[in-house]
Order: C-alpha cells, then structure tokens, then sequence
C-alpha cells in the first residue's frame, strides 16, 4: 500500500493519509521499530516520527491554560509599643554553692543549670 502522490513540476513526494496513518499505527505496537518501517516504505524514519508525534498532538487531551494569580487583601496592623514589649534582660544570678567531696572543695557561683551540678558530682563520686 504505497501510495506516493507526486506532479510533473514539484519533486516532492506527497502520501497519502491513509499511507500515514498506516505507518503511524505500525510503529505504535509495542515492540515497532520505526526506522525499519520507514526503511520498508522509502521514507526517512525522521519523517514518520513527525507523523507520530503530529497524531499524538491530536489524541491528547486539551491542556488547561493556567489562572493568572489571584492576590488576597490582606490587613497589616502596627501594635502600639508599651513598656512589657521590651526585652527583659536575665538576672544575675548572685550566690555560692560549696561542695566539698574528700579532700576536693568546689565553688559553684552565679547560675549553674542541674545537669552541670550533677556531672561534677558524678567525677567528685568517682575519683572520691
């Protein structure tokens, strides 16, 4: 089924639509190589992958364009400044702990978190 479509004055080969659509359902089985079917026909195998992907453009569904962006109003509210926004700075934290552990004395001054006191007096209890 080779159906070529040609004129005396213009040397380039037209097909048919049948021929095209033959081609095009041929090397879309599973399995079809489109160089060798174009090969068998006369026709260069870039030719036929343009009749594929011209088919496939038809058959897919429509794309939706997508919506411009839609901007919310939006409300901005200055706080008034008051005196309990301000940052507190941290206390000092005045006053000594002393421990003595055998013959070890340690001084712990100022704040000292729970987890410190505990580890120096886990060591003062080994070496002890």
């Amino acid at each position: 089924m080779d159906k070529r479509l040609t004129s005396a004055k213009d040397t380039r080969r037209r097909h048919s639509e049948e021929l095209k659509q033959e081609l095009v359902d041929r090397s879309l089985e599973p399995g079809a190589s489109v160089a060798a079917i174009a090969q068998e026909h006369g026709i260069n195998a870039n030719l036929l992958f343009n009749w594929r992907r011209l088919r496939l453009r038809k058959e897919a569904p429509a794309v939706e364009e997508p919506r411009p962006a839609t901007l919310l109003p939006v409300t901005v509210q200055m706080e008034a400044a008051t005196k309990n926004n301000k940052a507190v700075a941290p206390r000092p934290s005045s006053g000594v702990i002393e421990i003595d552990v055998g013959a070890a004395r340690v001084r712990l001054r100022g704040a000292v978190d729970e987890a410190s006191v505990r580890c120096v007096l886990r060591l003062l209890g080994a070496i002890a």
